[in-house]
């Protein structure tokens, strides 16, 4: 997995290196962090506990920086071990460019997962480590700059997908759905489709009467019916 982006934070340079290296402040700025202990000038050991789709475990593993040119760039590299969960590890180049008073973070990160996170699939990954990444540096930069120019996020519910976390779910629900499981559906379905074809007839002919109220009652009933199909189905 390859990710990259930029934020612009609105404090100087080396502010933003000072706070990047700071355990208290990377503690309270990346979710789900319980802690992160500076073992030398080099090196963290950190715990975190994190959830992608459907998979939620508490990851341990070791950090290091390499590379360091303050207050301009470095190279972090991790890795962490989730149990049963499986493992990620990867590493990030990280660049400040000062432009007036603020500051301009960059980064590029390559990643791998591996256990039960593989099985996931990529596009589950991706999203929720974009929205992991995106509420990292929006605490990060209200934190560091003071809170300028910072706009406010609610942090998302630990069971809130996005669109395209929600749909990769879906399909590893299916794929993973016993056969007889998916034949006992599919029956039901066709169960509904004709108990509506039937109710729809009825309906006709009962509209036809104006019994209950005529045809524009009767259309109102079979929509409700219809919506509730719809969500049952859903």
């Amino acid at each position: 997995m390859d990710m990259n982006g930029s934020h612009r934070i609105p404090a100087k340079r080396e502010a933003v290196w000072e706070a990047l290296n700071d355990p208290e402040v990377l503690k309270a700025c990346i979710p789900g962090c319980e802690s992160l202990e500076k073992t030398s000038e080099t090196e963290m050991n950190a715990a975190v506990t994190t959830k992608i789709g459907p998979v939620k475990a508490k990851f341990k593993g070791a950090v290091t920086l390499e590379d360091l040119n303050p207050p301009e760039s470095y190279t972090i590299r991790g890795e962490g071990k989730g149990g049963v969960a499986g493992f990620a590890k990867g590493s990030a180049q990280v660049r400040l460019l000062e432009e007036g008073a603020e500051t301009v973070l960059s980064y590029e990160a390559k990643a791998q997962v591996g256990g039960k996170l593989a099985q996931l699939g990529s596009r589950l990954v991706d999203s929720t480590a974009k929205k992991l990444a995106d509420e990292f540096f929006t605490k990060f930069t209200e934190r560091v700059g003071e809170g300028q120019g910072a706009p406010e996020v609610s942090p998302p519910a630990d069971d809130e997908l996005d669109a395209g976390v929600a749909e990769e779910a879906k399909r590893i629900a299916i794929e993973e759905t016993p056969g007889e499981v998916l034949h006992a559906i599919e029956e039901a379905e066709h169960a509904v489709e004709e108990s509506l074809q039937k109710a729809e007839e009825n309906l006709e002919v009962a509209a036809g009467r104006n019994a209950y109220g005529g045809p524009m009652v009767w259309g109102l009933a079979l929509l409700g019916v219809l919506i509730l199909v719809l969500a049952l189905a859903s």
